[in-house]
């Protein structure tokens, strides 16, 4: 069997890569402006949040994949092998996307934008006895030494797991050099699972998403962040999948392993919802006005309609149609679901942050589609730039088999 294991980019692809990065800088420069530079403080808010929404939540999709790459690893999961590189190139993309999201933050906080960050206004938190206990952890100091520490540590560690698997790319490994390959893999995909969880099902969705509604709090919201972030990272896996497998990549790769991509849409959407309807019922049937103030806006409020949309795109849609195992085989209906739940969980963030930042409502318009196809455009170029440097099929590696004879 003759393997096409270098990725060449087709002209196509890179046309619409350009055209989507060149349509997000063209809205970062219209929003600036006509939003970011206006005298209305709601279109400024607005800019600001665009901003934030799309940098943060392609940050974390992009991280999702470094985690399944680390887990998968960390519980010498063999079945992934034949696609691992589409993994690898996917998390890769935290470094430029990393970069850019820390620079959104720096503006923001240096900005002394408070109205994105409350706790930004030191006379508010000076007046404001809730604020002020919040201080020690809320401040501009902590909140940008913990962004550093958290994007900074996720490219490093990355760029170490995917430094390993490229180890073995141009020599086959004896039983005992296979062992120690493994030992080495899963020593560092447990450092970067603990970092992982420190960050993302921890402190830094506190900081970056929860902090903009300072007064309120919900010890669910880190997990529910990490739930949205890493169906869609899933999602972004199967696309890139699937596209390779349309242009006669990824041969070892079958229905067998894009069943598996949708059991996990399927599993993570649902334990979305459960986290979902847990945060939401407990704070409901308490009737605490301080809890409620959040999903005052989104249930009652200006995003009621995106309050509800986000409940059929993630739950009803992966629930009804993912159920079947047919359709978790069928490459359309796998494509179709991918997309829908990658917009979905755009939209999940677009609610958490514009409904704190712009509780009155704004439309949605071309500003933040335009700033998403951006991250968009970007995610697409240097996926394929990392996909062509190295071979799509790590033939050397011991569990490359297992995921040849992979079924379930």
């Amino acid at each position: 069997m003759s393997l096409r294991e270098n990725f060449e980019t087709p002209s196509q692809y890179k046309t619409w890569s350009y055209v989507l990065m060149g349509a997000g800088a063209l809205a970062v420069i219209a929003g600036y402006l006509f939003y970011g530079s206006s005298q209305d403080q709601d279109k400024i808010t607005h800019f600001w949040s665009a901003l934030l929404q799309n940098g943060v939540y392609f940050l974390l999709v992009l991280n999702a994949a470094m985690f399944f790459f680390a887990a998968t690893t960390l519980a010498w999961g063999g079945w992934q092998i034949s696609f691992r590189r589409v993994t690898e190139a996917i998390s890769a993309c935290v470094i430029p996307i990393g970069a850019i999201t820390f620079v959104i933050l720096l503006a923001i906080v240096f900005g002394h934008r408070s109205y994105i960050y409350e706790w930004l206004d030191h006379d508010l938190v000076a007046r404001d006895e809730v604020l002020k206990g919040k201080s020690g952890f809320l401040n501009p100091g902590f909140f940008i030494v913990w962004s550093i520490l958290t994007i900074g540590l996720w490219t490093l560690f990355g760029l170490k797991l995917r430094s390993i698997s490229r180890e073995i790319d141009d020599k086959p490994l004896s039983i005992e050099e296979g062992r120690k390959y493994i030992f080495k893999n899963t020593v560092w995909a447990a450092v970067y699972i603990f970092w992982f969880a420190l960050t993302v099902a921890s402190v830094t969705p506190w900081l970056w998403l929860m902090s903009i509604n300072a007064h309120w709090f919900s010890t669910m919201y880190s997990w529910y962040t990490f739930a949205s972030s890493f169906v869609a990272g899933v999602a972004l896996i199967t696309l890139f999948v699937i596209y390779l497998k349309n242009l006669g990549y990824l041969e070892f790769t079958n229905e067998e392993h894009l069943h598996d991509l949708g059991k996990f849409q399927f599993a993570f959407s649902i334990f979305w919802t459960y986290l979902w309807f847990s945060q939401f019922m407990l704070i409901w049937y308490a009737n605490i006005s301080e809890e409620t103030i959040y999903f005052r806006t989104r249930f009652e409020g200006p995003y009621q309609g995106l309050f509800y949309l986000n409940l059929v795109i993630n739950f009803l849609a992966p629930l009804l149609i993912f159920m079947s195992r047919n359709s978790k085989r069928n490459y359309a209906v796998v494509t179709f679901m991918s997309v829908a739940l990658l917009f979905g969980h755009w939209i999940d963030f677009y609610q958490m942050i514009f409904g704190s930042t712009l509780p009155k409502g704004v439309p949605m318009n071309l500003l933040d589609f335009g700033i998403a196809a951006g991250f968009i455009g970007l995610i697409m170029w240097n996926v394929a730039r990392v996909l062509g440097k190295y071979p799509l099929i790590p033939v050397n590696h011991p569990f490359l088999k297992e995921s040849i004879i992979h079924h379930t």
